[in-house]
């Protein structure tokens, strides 16, 4: 997963509005980052709305390749989906939404400095009934503090990353513009082409929530928001 810093000095990209440092009491994590597992244990999960949920966390601080495969059965002709761009990142994941079924078999393949590899074992996806929603949510969807749902397409960890999962981005035009929870405008990017992004956590300067516009072709898709925590 390739990691983006915007750089503070570059208007295209970005305007900041300093304001004083916030913390929040309360601390909500993403759904998919509180049940991921450390390979060679890793989470698939069907979120709903054809999409399934791969995700992991990763203690080894030498590898050097980590690539999802799927099948139609556990033990053979399993294809790679997507090689990961970042492997050393701590936190990363998948959503694969262009599984023909939702019964499929998924592994991972890693590979360590030095010539080593392994293969998870395979495993099936779960049903997620927390996790499901409308996709995309509705342009006007307001931001509920309780009962709330994270944005597929935009959620942050426990670490202060914000990952940004748009399967499609090479075919599509997208844009993203990030707001204070007063909606302050904070920065924008203008061109996503990536279809797995992660946006250090020095571009946001506080704890809370923070919301996001994400466009396709300068036409709406989500309004949602994201939380972070000050742990980090």
């Amino acid at each position: 997963m390739q990691q983006l810093q915007v750089n503070l000095s570059n208007p295209v990209f970005m305007t900041f509005h300093c304001k004083y440092f916030l913390f929040f009491i309360c601390i909500i994590f993403s759904a998919v980052a509180n049940a991921q597992d450390k390979l060679p244990k890793f989470l698939v999960k069907n979120v709903g709305g054809n999409r399934i949920i791969i995700g992991w966390i990763n203690d080894f601080p030498n590898i050097s390749q980590i690539s999802i495969q799927r099948s139609h059965d556990s033990l053979r002709n399993y294809k790679t989906i997507l090689s990961v761009a970042d492997p050393k990142a701590i936190q990363n994941g998948y959503a694969d939404t262009k599984a023909l079924n939702d019964h499929m078999y998924y592994r991972l393949f890693y590979a360590m400095e030095g010539g080593s590899f392994y293969f998870t074992a395979a495993m099936q996806p779960i049903l997620d009934t927390t996790y499901i929603a409308p996709v995309p949510p509705p342009a006007a969807s307001t931001f509920r503090p309780n009962g709330f749902v994270p944005s597929f397409y935009v959620y942050a960890n426990t670490h202060g990353y914000v990952f940004l999962n748009l399967p499609d981005a090479d075919l599509k035009k997208y844009g993203i513009k990030f707001f204070e929870e007063d909606d302050t405008f904070l920065f924008e990017i203008k061109a996503v082409k990536e279809r797995a992004l992660t946006l250090d956590k020095a571009n946001f300067y506080k704890a809370g929530w923070y919301k996001f516009e994400l466009y396709n072709d300068e036409k709406l898709v989500e309004r949602h928001k994201f939380y972070l925590s000050r742990d980090f």
